[in-house]
């Protein structure tokens, strides 16, 4: 760091305070002055003592101020100029002073969330026909004739013809139907990862030199 401030060389660098504030870029010195200009557009303009400066270490010039002490250095050229090294700037050196102007754009910015849905399974009835054979046990009658075992007397013989009901069994086919699980179905969810493009119109600044150029 050079603790004999070149003068010639701190044109166009920047001005720094206390604590590294910002105090704009050095365009001019002259006399016991120094000329910042600070902002983007509309510049504001300040007239530091050479005295106020402590450092130059080829890049930055530090002065002993903070931003605040600014407001207490006019605006304007001051009116008494001190004669000795006066610098003069060349034409060309002030129209270099740079107007920098901010150009912004949009970028898109996707976000996910979660949207619920529903899956649906169902469940519907399927009537079909099936056939089981079962085995029915019945009672017949069967006749054996034989002669009697012993001599017994006998009523006289009938008259008309008479019915003897001899009861016989059978079994029936009785269906119940009764529910069972047949099979059990594993329904699992599971992650699918799909790729979507997603458009949409963005806006950027772009400078119009059109005027200029005419």
């Amino acid at each position: 760091m050079k603790s004999n401030i070149e003068w010639n060389d701190v044109l166009k660098k920047e001005a720094r305070g206390i604590d590294d504030e910002d105090l704009g870029e050095v365009q001019e010195v002259q006399g016991n002055y120094v000329l910042v200009k600070k902002g983007i557009i509309n510049k504001e303009q300040f007239y530091i003592p050479k005295a106020q400066a402590e450092s130059y270490d080829g890049d930055v010039l530090r002065f002993k101020i903070t931003q605040e002490d600014l407001n207490q250095y006019q605006h304007e050229p001051p009116s008494i100029w001190d004669s000795d090294s006066i610098q003069e700037t060349t034409t060309d050196e002030r129209d270099t002073d740079e107007e920098r102007i901010s150009l912004t754009e949009e970028k898109l910015d996707v976000s996910k969330k979660y949207q619920e849905d529903q899956a649906t399974i169902t469940k519907k009835p399927v009537t079909e026909t099936k056939t089981v054979e079962v085995p029915l046990t019945r009672e017949e009658v069967s006749i054996k004739r034989r002669p009697p075992s012993g001599q017994t007397e006998a009523q006289s013989p009938i008259q008309s013809p008479k019915e003897i009901k001899i009861p016989v069994k059978r079994e029936e086919a009785e269906v119940i139907k009764k529910p069972y699980v047949k099979e059990e179905v594993a329904v699992k969810k599971k992650k699918v990862t799909d790729k979507k493009k997603v458009t949409e119109d963005v806006t950027s600044e772009e400078l119009d030199t059109s005027s200029i150029d005419k």
